[in-house]
């Protein structure tokens, strides 16, 4: 399968994220644990994202729509998203995902336009999204 990896908002990952089968993919590396995080968010820091791929797959079993953010989703957010699709590509199986996109303006424009942030240190985040 070629892999088309899209923009989403921040408002549309606020509506995706009131259905059950989205995971969102956190791959900042230590700015996460100070800076807060999505909630509900899985953590894969993107300098050991790619020795991680297999447990991903494994721990969104389910999901079918993967969103990936970074600080500024401007390089590592992307650069992970299209290794998780090239790793699907060689895979060769079905694992139920359907759709992989990149948070526009990551964290920080997702903090800044006053959407909810958890500062729990689950790992990982064990919040649940009710206040969506």
């Amino acid at each position: 399968m070629a892999w088309s990896i899209s923009y989403i908002s921040g408002s549309q990952l606020l509506s995706l994220k009131r259905r059950p089968n989205i995971a969102v993919i956190d791959v900042r590396d230590d700015e996460r644990s100070y800076d807060g995080h999505i909630t509900g968010s899985l953590h894969y820091p993107s300098d050991s994202f790619t020795d991680k791929i297999s447990d991903l797959i494994q721990e969104v079993r389910g999901k079918d729509t993967l969103v990936f953010h970074c600080a500024l989703s401007q390089v590592r957010g992307p650069t992970c998203a299209k290794r998780l699709a090239n790793y699907l590509d060689e895979l060769k199986e079905d694992t139920g995902i359907n759709s992989i996109f990149v948070l526009e303006r990551g964290f920080n424009g997702w903090e800044a336009s006053g959407k909810p942030v958890c500062h729990c240190t689950d790992v990982p985040c064990k919040e649940e999204s009710q206040q969506y």
